[in-house]
């Protein structure tokens, strides 16, 4: 009688420690397998400098936020089709959050809508997707300062007259346009009367052929004083065209630029100044937004502002946009610094 006693009090104090293990366990697990955010950042084309910072930003504001996972993707080339593709590839992985710089604004609104049927947060950085297909739209700065900024720079390279041109992306590009209807603007102030612009084209944001696209212009236009190219592929392009062409201290590149890119054109006397934004800080503000988006922090409403980490927050205007910084000019003062950074 007393061992069955003991053998069953034995068995109670086993019971009681499997169900304190069990409730140990169920309280670990779920901390243990939460899964992280998960924020595709889809970009223009891979191999691009600007958006390799980008994706720098975006794993720096991961690393911060701690329960986020960046899936850094884009096509091969800056085509709409090739994002539509991987926005549907995202769509079947169930990513959280989408954050896009789009080459099409209209054509990227039917997947981006899908994806936002199903759930996902969908945001765009830089170059916008129309607003039918996006929450919110990140800019990198304001359109008019960027615009007029370039004009200036240009203005400064070739004493105030002569002829320019415009060296852009692709011809679908909602910065890209935006961003030279500014300059057209900002050609009709009395300030810029001497200066006229004679030619627009297109690099597709592809190194070969915005030199082509570069060197058409300098053949073409025997007096063309500068190049504007709002494109970082296509303001590199540019300055190796120019020099290529020997005119070097005749015809003065300008535009968006990165500075390790663009260090040797400014040393060889090919580019004067440009400017751009730094793109990890876009990257990494776009990436802490989505964040915001995915966790109930932020719905995209006009005028709300938006938390983004070490940038202070953004505020949304009536188109859902939000300004990020203004443009900062980079020159022989200061390019070789900024060249180690990005």
């Amino acid at each position: 009688m007393i061992k069955n006693k003991t053998n069953a009090a034995a068995g109670q104090v086993r019971t009681a420690a499997l169900a304190l293990l069990v409730a140990a366990i169920g309280f670990t697990l779920p901390a243990q397998a939460a899964e992280k955010v998960r924020i595709a950042m889809v970009v223009k084309s891979l191999g691009n400098g600007f958006f390799d910072a980008a994706h720098e930003g975006a794993k720096e504001a991961a690393k911060e936020l701690g329960d986020v996972d960046v899936i850094y993707t884009g096509p091969t080339t800056p085509t709409a089709e090739g994002q539509i593709e991987i926005v549907n590839s995202l769509i079947s992985q169930k990513v959280d959050a989408i954050v896009i710089s789009a080459n099409d604004a209209n054509a990227l609104v039917p997947i981006a809508k899908r994806a936002m049927q199903r759930g996902i947060k969908v945001l765009s950085f830089d170059s916008g997707i129309a607003r039918a297909g996006r929450l919110m739209q990140l800019n990198p700065s304001n359109a008019e300062l960027i615009g007029v900024k370039q004009i200036q720079m240009a203005s400064d390279a070739i004493g105030g007259a002569g002829e320019v041109a415009i060296l852009s992306a692709t011809a679908q590009a909602t910065n890209q346009n935006i961003w030279i209807g500014e300059m057209k603007k900002a050609l009709a102030k009395p300030e810029f009367s001497k200066i006229k612009l004679v030619a627009t084209v297109y690099g597709d944001d592809q190194s070969d052929k915005s030199y082509r696209e570069a060197i058409g212009l300098l053949r073409s236009h025997p007096n063309l004083k500068a190049i504007i190219a709002p494109t970082t592929v296509g303001i590199n392009a540019a300055g190796k065209a120019v020099a290529d062409e020997k005119l070097v201290g005749k015809v003065y590149v300008t535009g968006l630029g990165l500075p390790s890119e663009m260090a040797g054109h400014v040393k060889s006397g090919a580019v004067k100044s440009f400017a751009i934004w730094n793109p990890i800080d876009l990257g990494y503000a776009a990436t802490y937004a989505a964040y915001q988006f995915t966790k109930g922090k932020a719905q995209g409403k006009d005028g709300e502002t938006i938390a983004v980490g070490r940038m202070g927050s953004i505020k949304l205007d009536a188109s859902g946009e939000a300004a990020l910084a203004p443009p900062f000019t980079y020159d022989a003062s200061n390019v070789d610094k900024f060249a180690k950074i990005f």
